[in-house]
Formats: C-alpha cells, sequence, structure tokens
C-alpha cells in the first residue's frame, strides 16, 4: 500500500512542475485552457507550445482505453463508466464497475499491445508530462490505433479540470448532460469559496525522495486550499511549478502552520514522526493533520484522484469543514491522522 501511495505522490509532483507559465490558450471554455469543443471536434491545445491537435467525433464512442485513472471519475459522473474497457493499472481503480469488467493493458514501457489491438477500441485517451509525445502512442498508431493526448492534469484551476467534463460528454454523446453537470458543479464550487482576512495557514506534503515539494501559487492544489480559506506555506505567487525546500525549512513552517495536509503515504502521527528525526518536534503534528486517502483501495487506488478532478466542490467542501473547525464526520476525500 504504501509503495502504490508514493506512485501517486510522485506522478503528482511530476506533473506539478510543469508546464511553465505558458499563456493561457485562446479558447472558449470557461476555466480551461487546454482544450476547446467546436462541432463534432475536440481541439486540444498545447501547455508547451506545440500546434493543436483535433479530435473528431462522428459517434459517440462506445469502448475507450484510460491511461489515467481520471479519465474514468468523468466517465462515471456521465453514467458513461462501461465504455471503460481498459485501463492503465487496474488495482488503482476505485470504480468498481470498472474493475469487474475493464483489462489492464499496463503502462507506458511495458504496455500490452497485443490486447489493446484485440480489443480495437474507439479511442485510447491518455497524457504526456514533457512536450515531447509518449513513445508507445506511435506504435499505436501503426497498428490502427486511435489515440489522443489531453491536458487535463495540466489545469491549475479546480473548476478547469472539471470543465473537461464537456470532453468526455462531446465523446460519449451525452454535450447537453456534461454541460448541465459542469454548472452544477461550477455554481457550487464557487458558492463554496471564500477568502478569510486570516487564511489558515497549511504545511503540505512529506519528503519523496528526499526532496520537499512545495505546489507553486497557482497550482491546483494551493488554489483548492486557498478557496476553502487556507494559505500554503513556501508556496511562490505567480507560479503553477513546485519548489523544492528542506527539511530545515519546514520545520520553520511547522512552527505557525496551523494543519499539516496530505502527508503522503503516511496514515498515523506515528508514521509520521518516523519518516525523519526532526519530524517529531514539528508543533504542527500535535495539530491537525488530514490525508486525502479516506477513499482508498486495498490495492492503492485512491478516488481523490479518480473522482476528484471533476469534483472540486466536494474536495472544497472538506477543506472549508476542516479550516473551519468544524465537526467533519462527513468528510468525503479526507481523514484524521
Amino acid at each position: 500500500m504504501r509503495h502504490r501511495i508514493l506512485l501517486f505522490s510522485a506522478l503528482w509532483l511530476l506533473v506539478a512542475c510543469g508546464p511553465k507559465n505558458h499563456p493561457a490558450a485562446p479558447v472558449g471554455m470557461e476555466y480551461a485552457q487546454w482544450f476547446d469543443l467546436q462541432g463534432n471536434q475536440v481541439i486540444v491545445h498545447s501547455p508547451y507550445g506545440a500546434e493543436p491537435d483535433t479530435l473528431t467525433v462522428d459517434k459517440p464512442l462506445r469502448s475507450i482505453v484510460c491511461m489515467s485513472s481520471s479519465y474514468i471519475g468523468f466517465l462515471d459522473a456521465l453514467g458513461c463508466d462501461s465504455v471503460v474497457t481498459a485501463v492503465s493499472g487496474l488495482g488503482y481503480v476505485s470504480d468498481p464497475e470498472v474493475r469487474e469488467a475493464a483489462i489492464d493493458v499496463g503502462y507506458d514501457a511495458a504496455l500490452d499491445y497485443e490486447s489493446i489491438v484485440k480489443l480495437q477500441p474507439d479511442l485510447l485517451l491518455t497524457y504526456a508530462v514533457s512536450a515531447a509525445e509518449p513513445p508507445y502512442l506511435a506504435k499505436l498508431r501503426e497498428v490502427g490505433i486511435r489515440t489522443a493526448v489531453i491536458h487535463e492534469h495540466l489545469e491549475s484551476h479546480p473548476l478547469a479540470r472539471a470543465e473537461y467534463i464537456k470532453l468526455f460528454g462531446l465523446l460519449t454523446g451525452r454535450t447537453a448532460q456534461a454541460d448541465s453537470l459542469f454548472r452544477e458543479i461550477r455554481d457550487r464550487y464557487e458558492s463554496l469559496a471564500q477568502a478569510p482576512e486570516k487564511p489558515k495557514k497549511v504545511l503540505v506534503n512529506i519528503p519523496y525522495a528526499d526532496q520537499w515539494y512545495i505546489p507553486g501559487g497557482d497550482n491546483y492544489m494551493t488554489r483548492l486550499i486557498r478557496d476553502a480559506g487556507g494559505e500554503v506555506l513556501g508556496a511562490v505567487d505567480g507560479r503553477f511549478e513546485s519548489s523544492v525546500i528542506s527539511v530545515e525549512k519546514a520545520f520553520e513552517y511547522a512552527q505557525v502552520a496551523d494543519f499539516w495536509l496530505n502527508p503522503g503515504w503516511c496514515s498515523t502521527k506515528d508514521q509520521l514522526r518516523s519518516v525523519h528525526p526532526l519530524f517529531a518536534d514539528f508543533p504542527v503534528i500535535d495539530k491537525p493533520v488530514w490525508n486525502n486517502t479516506k477513499q482508498s483501495t486495498p490495492d492503492g487506488g485512491n478516488a481523490f484522484w479518480e473522482t476528484g478532478p471533476v469534483r472540486p466542490d466536494l474536495i472544497l467542501e472538506d477543506l472549508r469543514a476542516i479550516f473551519d473547525g468544524a465537526e467533519v464526520p462527513g468528510t468525503y476525500y479526507f481523514e484524521l491522522n
């Protein structure tokens, strides 16, 4: 369980380091920067300055290979998780129907090409963590598999990620439903967002591979915390990418922090103290420590990464309750360490 949670954390930290302040793409979405819809076409804009890609959808797709669990969350919200016929890392999937019906096609360098070709999906949907396209895509296209790369994971605003439900609505022939769901999520999120005069000070994360990452001031998680009435200690204003701090610097932040949030694989304070000798002396360890692991699966899946992108209003509701110091037995994604 521990190494799988670290894998999720590693991926999040990787994508949290890019792109580096590219200008907003000229698209027609309310929040999303990296895609647009024009009729029956998805126009994917590159965060790295490349020319846009176009995906034409002539009819609703019935078989999609999802290389990210967040795509499952969008399809589930539309009642279309049955179109997920294969995934990358089935053990990390929370959706019970997908876990039962879909096949696992492996990961980048160890992709199960034979199973994908046998499946003949309508589309393989994936992401990129740099300007370079994932190398397995060229091979899939050579054998006739339709592929597309989207950049939902690089959107900085929580509602920008949620707006990708419109993309999945077009893929599945449910555009009206997707538009309606997004409006509901947007309105609820905006009604919950707040900006108090004295935000709660929040220490986030723990070291990963001896480096302690702090998300930038324009990062997805930082925005969620800010909209909930918190302040990420060490977040650099105007940056999407993360900064690296020392444990000693974190010790300084721990003196003033009101909360410790998302401490990696640790599910108890004793585990947290075991990570580093200094942690036992962090004053914030005696205050509330919350982790986004409440809906974890035995195999290491976590609904926070699967359904959270499409439901930032639920994440925000959790964080509001936590920062307000209210009784929070009904949190959706977060649990108290």
